[in-house]
């Protein structure tokens, strides 16, 4: 159960951004529903994350993995809950959904998606990311796959943050 309680949708002062929220993905998550407590954060983070899910230049299953470890790392089912069909759909094989929880020993990561991986990992983890561990990303992506990269794992350690603290999960009750 959410530590508080979930906004209320119906209301004349939110109801043009759930209407927007709607119109981009197909229903008010729960997420969205807590954020929706503050309008200008629910419309901003609505406008940020579609930029980096849906504007950006990275594969779609490399944003995914992406989104997949940044979950697991955080200890965030919520964020995983939503994203596993995401990345199934998105060419993500269910091996290397599996094998992400130790994705070092898994034969079946390519060389981007290893460099990518540790990237994630020295972000969520360290925060800091060394040269060694930077320079190898940095041989698979341009600069603005860089950007993009760098802002969808800071982006998506902010959701897992956002719902651990709030203990937002798929099976409250709104």
């Amino acid at each position: 159960m959410a530590r508080i309680p979930y906004a209320d949708t119906q209301t004349d002062a939110v109801r043009p951004l759930v209407d927007k929220m709607i119109a981009q993905r197909g229903s008010v998550l729960h997420l969205y529903q807590m954020l929706l407590h503050s309008p200008a954060v629910a419309d901003g983070w609505l406008a940020y994350l579609t930029s980096i899910r849906q504007k950006s230049s990275l594969d779609g299953a490399l944003r995914e993995l992406v989104i997949m470890r940044v979950a697991l790392l955080n200890r965030a089912p919520y964020e995983a809950d939503q994203h596993a069909p995401i990345a199934l759909r998105e060419g993500v094989s269910e091996g290397k959904l599996a094998g992400l929880a130790d994705w070092p020993d898994c034969p079946l990561f390519e060389p981007i998606e290893r460099a990518v991986l540790a990237y994630v990992d020295a972000m969520t983890r360290q925060v800091q990311v060394d040269d060694e561990v930077f320079a190898a990303v940095a041989a698979h992506c341009a600069p603005q796959q860089l950007v993009e990269l760098t802002a969808t794992i800071a982006a998506y350690n902010m959701v897992s943050r956002f719902l651990e603290a709030l203990q937002i999960h798929s099976h409250d009750t709104r």
